[in-house]
């Protein structure tokens, strides 16, 4: 016991040091220059004081570093030296965090087996490695298995390594697939021979990594990017044994705010080229068989107007917000009579259900719902006999429909999982309704027990009367009282919808005593699409409120206290951590701001910015002076104060294509030039990697260890 105590004595001392930013072994942290560069827009002047931190990829990945450049990488490595000098305590503890993270992993994995096209396809994972293995056996699980790629050995000698877009063709001997090196979400596209191992010579740069096979097993359609904007706007039509300079430009996006992909109808009758924005989409189709013929529209564009397309027998099935549809319904037409005037309802649009995806089977239809915030499966035969939901028990979860990439089937696979139950992939039978269980998640280690873990959900109500859910799980024997550490975490833009689901890395936090709480706050599609468009342009501010409100509610109902009480988020969720610290920072300990969004207004008045354009009616653009002014008004950079902040850990990636690297730097220089505290502030680059950060399981893995071993240490709760 004395040992004990006086390592926590210890740890609090130098903790307490770490606090007041001054360490020995030169820990100061790392000031930056100063270059003002006046802004102008609408009358409006701002001074950025940093804007020098900004590099394009030619200066990146220049041989030789110009002097801004090394002046750059000079400052993202002090700052992750400054972070190594004060937090290198937490190594050991760090290391230990990783091997329990690991520990819980069962290393020697593989996928369900999924059948396409008379081949069983398998992703497995071999102990101690970090990639897949991709492989398949032909027409049944007893026969020998064929690698397709072991992406092992395909990723040595690379800092990091992705592959994606893997696609058979209809004969089965080839396979397309892409690679990015970078992290920077610019693949390279090739064809495999899969009979005899061949990688053929045709390299496709500067792509998306999707592609489609025409029936002629030849013809390869895939979509380029932008080089500067990375805007996906092109589509190719790519001949096998051709040089790809002779490639044809198929179709070309000239709308800056659309982007475009390619695939094909699960019929695989049709090549489908989508382009899509934020509230409109448009959708044409060519048949596959006939590879050098011309795609025709299903329906023009109109503002407003969203759909997506399925084919089925002679008629497209199509899931839209026409007419007013907010949370959408799906309709159908016959596939030579496409326009809208010839739209019918299959299933119409309903207040209470939002609409969210569908899957076509030769006598099923498969509905993806979600009524008040929870997920539902929704099973319905064509000829009307039966209209079912699948039975799920728990208070909240998550589940969700796999390809299914079968079509002459009565089977249907899907996942489920909530946040103290482990994922399983269930086949249900839609026919007899019978289901079986094919893989449960396996959590190694010998500790974890189910039972002893207990989530609910809670509903805030938001300063303008919103309902707004809180999930929260924690261990059964957790006290809750005002000294309890509490993790909140949310994202709130796009209409995307964090699952309430089961993390086996989470484990870590929720066995040291840590509650977590995921608020589904505004900007999601939780409660439908009006949830969600109340959560973005000029509707925003709704977002940062109902997270702030939800921590009120917290503190307030005696689950934690300000002193106790952290907040995390990434990318737009990095946005939501950089605005709730500027308007609330007195809520919250500690706070990780992984690749944050914080240069709003910057960023969008900047259409050479990656992804800057097709987001207009996300964010609203600020060359119209209403929605700048409003952008200004929460954007974090523009909104740093001279005030007190919590403690900080904030992430980024050299080579992010998403949130640019240097907008998570500069907002922590302007931090440290104007907080007038003494809490902690770092800055973490991953020089290697960008958006999702490392590629290796077990890496990231060590980048999760990392920001949970801030959390713990803010608690005073490592271990030795």
């Amino acid at each position: 016991m004395k040992k004990i105590l006086l390592l926590s004595i210890s740890l609090s001392v130098i903790f307490a040091s770490c606090k007041k930013e001054k360490m020995k072994n030169n820990s100061t942290p790392p000031v930056a220059e100063k270059q003002p560069k006046k802004l102008e827009k609408h009358g409006d002047i701002r001074i950025d004081d940093y804007f020098w931190m900004r590099l394009t990829d030619d200066q990146k990945n220049a041989e030789n570093k110009d002097e801004q450049t090394q002046k750059v990488y000079d400052y993202l490595n002090a700052e992750n030296k400054y972070f190594e000098d004060v937090m290198g305590y937490t190594n050991d503890f760090q290391k230990q965090l990783f091997e329990e993270m690991k520990g819980r992993i069962k290393e020697d994995d593989e996928s369900v087996p999924y059948k396409r096209n008379g081949y069983f396809y398998i992703t497995r994972y071999e102990k101690g490695q970090q990639y897949p293995i991709y492989s398949r056996k032909k027409s049944n699980l007893e026969a020998q298995e064929e690698i397709m790629f072991d992406v092992n050995k395909e990723a040595e000698g690379h800092d990091y390594f992705q592959l994606g877009g893997l696609n058979v063709s209809p004969d089965n001997k080839l396979a397309a697939f892409a690679i990015d090196t970078v992290s920077r979400r610019q693949y390279i596209i090739q064809v495999k021979n899969l009979e005899t191992n061949e990688v053929y010579d045709d390299k496709i740069e500067n792509t998306t990594g999707g592609s489609v096979w025409a029936n002629d097993n030849k013809t390869l359609f895939y979509t380029k990017k932008d080089p500067v904007t990375l805007r996906s706007y092109q589509i190719y039509k790519h001949t096998l044994g051709t040089d790809t300079s002779e490639d044809v430009l198929v179709f070309e996006e000239e709308d800056e705010t659309f982007g475009v992909f390619i695939s094909k109808t699960k019929s695989k009758k049709y090549v489908v080229i989508g382009s899509y924005s934020t509230v409109s989409s448009e959708y044409q189709v060519l048949e596959a068989d006939n590879p050098d013929g011309t795609f025709r529209v299903i329906q023009p564009r109109e503002r407003d107007l969203e759909y997506d397309i399925a084919h089925y027998e002679d008629h497209f099935y199509i899931k839209t917000n026409k007419d007013g549809a907010t949370n959408f319904k799906l309709m159908k037409t016959p596939e030579n009579n496409t326009t809208k005037e010839n739209w019918v309802d299959v299933i119409p649009h309903r207040e209470d259900v939002f609409f969210e995806d569908f899957s076509i089977f030769k006598d099923y239809l498969v509905l993806e719902e979600r009524n008040n915030g929870l997920f539902k499966i929704r099973i319905k035969r064509w000829d009307g006999k039966e209209d079912y939901y699948l039975p799920f028990d728990e208070e909240t979860y998550s589940a969700g429909v796999y390809s299914n990439p079968d079509f002459e089937t009565d089977v249907i696979r899907y996942s489920y999982n909530s946040m103290t139950t482990p994922s399983s992939v269930i086949d249900f039978n839609m026919k007899d309704q019978s289901k079986e269980i094919k893989k449960e998640q396996e959590v190694l280690g010998g500790k974890f027990k189910k039972e002893n873990y207990v989530s609910k959900r809670i509903w805030v109500t938001a300063r303008d009367g919103k309902k707004v859910a809180l999930s929260i799980v924690h261990r059964k024997d957790t006290k809750i009282d005002k000294n309890t550490p509490v993790l909140q975490y949310a994202y709130g833009s796009y209409g995307y919808t964090i699952p309430d689901g089961f993390s086996t890395t989470r484990l870590s936090l929720l066995d040291r005593g840590f509650i977590f709480a995921l608020a589904h706050i505004r900007g999601s599609q939780y409660l439908g699409r009006e949830w969600y468009d109340d959560g973005k342009m000029l509707n925003k501010k709704n977002t940062f409120t109902d997270f702030i409100d939800c921590s009120k509610y917290l503190i307030e109902n005696g689950y934690t206290s300000p002193e106790h009480l952290y907040a995390m988020g990434g990318s737009a969720g990095g946005l939501l951590m950089g605005a709730v610290i500027n308007m609330n920072p007195e809520l919250y300990n500690g706070v990780i701001a992984a690749v944050p969004f914080v240069d709003v207004i910057s960023t969008m008045l900047d259409d050479s910015i990656p992804l800057t354009t097709g987001e207009y009616d996300e964010w609203g653009n600020p060359n119209d002076k209403e929605y700048y002014d409003y952008i200004k008004s929460y954007s974090p950079y523009d909104q740093v104060e001279a005030k007190e902040y919590p403690n900080m850990l904030v992430t980024t990636g050299l080579h992010d294509s998403q949130v640019q690297y240097w907008e998570p730097a500069k907002w922590v220089a302007k931090l440290r030039e104007l907080k007038t505290d003494n809490n902690l502030l770092f800055l973490h680059t991953n020089m290697e990697a960008g958006h999702g950060g490392a590629s290796g399981r077990f890496d990231s893995l060590k980048e999760t260890a990392r920001e949970y071993s801030f959390f713990l240490a803010l608690e005073d709760k490592l271990e030795k």
